[in-house]
């Protein structure tokens, strides 16, 4: 990584240097802010230039979404969008799952789920609850869970 770039990364950061010099510490970029890793620990900083609240909404996806590759194209948009969280099959047929991420970020996934999912899924619907604000991110990755 060039200087160039990690000292825009940081650009807002008043904490630049003490960061960039710990060993130990692997820094990942996030559109939405930072994450640093420690021995397997992932702590989520949010960008203060943002200023926008991470949340954390559980959803669940009607129609033909099982045996499509939904999941999958699940999992690849979260990821394209920097969320993290997991996506499940049903026994009744759904698909449910959880994200966590900024909000402009969950509402543009949300808005996914509901009209686009896989090329050869059908969904009648998408349910969203539980929303609420976050303080920081539960998950490290957005998984699928079998």
């Amino acid at each position: 990584m060039t200087s160039f770039l990690r000292n825009q990364m940081f650009s807002d950061w008043s904490v630049r240097r003490h960061f960039l010099k710990r060993s130990p510490v692997c820094f990942k970029s996030r559109s939405f802010g930072a994450a640093w890793s420690i021995h397997g620990f992932v702590t989520i900083f949010r960008s203060t230039m943002s200023g926008e609240d991470l949340i954390s909404v559980d959803y669940e996806v009607f129609g033909r979404v099982q045996g499509v590759f939904f999941r999958k194209y699940t999992q690849a948009e979260g990821k394209k969008l920097g969320l993290v969280g997991w996506v499940q099959n049903t026994g009744a047929g759904t698909v449910q799952g959880q994200l966590q991420g900024p909000r402009s970020k969950v509402e543009e996934m949300q808005e996914w789920l509901k009209s686009t999912g896989s090329p050869k899924s059908h969904i009648t619907k998408a349910e969203f609850n539980n929303e609420k604000t976050i303080d920081s991110l539960e998950h490290s990755s957005f998984n699928i869970v079998k």
